[in-house]
């Protein structure tokens, strides 16, 4: 399984003051040499993290593939067309969000998914689809195109942090998730359950698999026994615990998480 590292909170950190420290092409050189197999950033709408040059630099400079997540927007699209990245994630975005929430609308977009994918085709780049793990979408996501899905395992991850951390005791306890115990472990049960469906039938109709949100040192363990999975994208875990223990260490130690684990081929 290949670990796809998200730099775009180290611009979080940057875009704070508004200087060039924390250096985006640091993080970059550092996340590949603690072993890195991708290298995944979001080119927002509202440029809040990554800017364009940042997005120039690092593809032009990686060692490894990069992912570039970006919208449906048309400017955008045509951004990351002349950017060429090794490959396009389309995920949905709303200005006012904190960090992305849930997969893309296949079914409500599929005219301008199918015209961005066509758009980049047109480009040689592949494409993938950041989506719920629901049957439904991922025929929709063949049938539109793409190369990959990466499953949106936002909610399997917000149910084990309020089953499993201290989450639910603090200002940022999810609402709709303050159930009792054991409603909260059936529930955790059946959305790994629908990325393990998801996962499986995705890969039938032979598209590649990854999935991300959400994922950290605790939770990362459940998406081992998932063989169709060949692909974690997982950022803030990592540069949260780098603030502790450097970045080095925090890819190295989430690469061993994924690596020696025994379930995962």
């Amino acid at each position: 399984m290949k670990l796809g590292v998200n730099i775009d909170h180290i611009a979080v950190l940057r875009e704070a003051r508004r200087v060039n420290d924390p250096d985006i092409m640091q993080a970059l050189y550092v996340a590949i040499e603690s072993g890195a197999d991708q290298i995944t950033i979001h080119l927002r709408e509202d440029r809040r993290h990554i800017q364009d040059v940042d997005a120039q630099n690092i593809i032009m400079h990686s060692k490894v593939p990069v992912n570039l997540e970006c919208s449906i927007n048309k400017e955008i699209l045509n951004i990351t067309a002349k950017l060429k990245p090794h490959r396009a994630t389309l995920v949905p975005e709303k200005r006012e969000e904190v960090t992305t929430e849930g997969g893309l609308d296949v079914f409500k977009y599929e005219d301008e998914i199918s015209y961005a994918i066509e758009l980049l085709h047109d480009f040689s780049i592949p494409v993938s689809l950041f989506v719920d793990p629901s049957i439904e979408a991922m025929d929709k996501s063949k049938e539109l195109g793409a190369e990959m899905v990466e499953l949106h395992t936002g909610t399997f991850a917000n149910l084990y942090a309020m089953l499993y951390s201290s989450l639910s005791y603090s200002n940022h306890s999810i609402k709709e998730f303050e159930l009792p115990r054991h409603e909260l472990e059936t529930r955790l049960e059946e959305s790994l359950e629908d990325i393990k469906n998801a996962a499986t039938h995705a890969h039938s109709l032979g598209l590649e698999v990854a999935a991300g949100h959400g994922l950290n040192y605790q939770n990362v363990s459940q998406m081992m026994g998932i063989k169709e999975i060949i692909e974690l994208n997982i950022g803030q875990s990592i540069i949260a615990r780098s603030v502790f223990t450097g970045l080095e260490e925090a890819v190295k130690e989430m690469k061993r998480l994924i690596i020696l684990h025994p379930t995962h081929p």
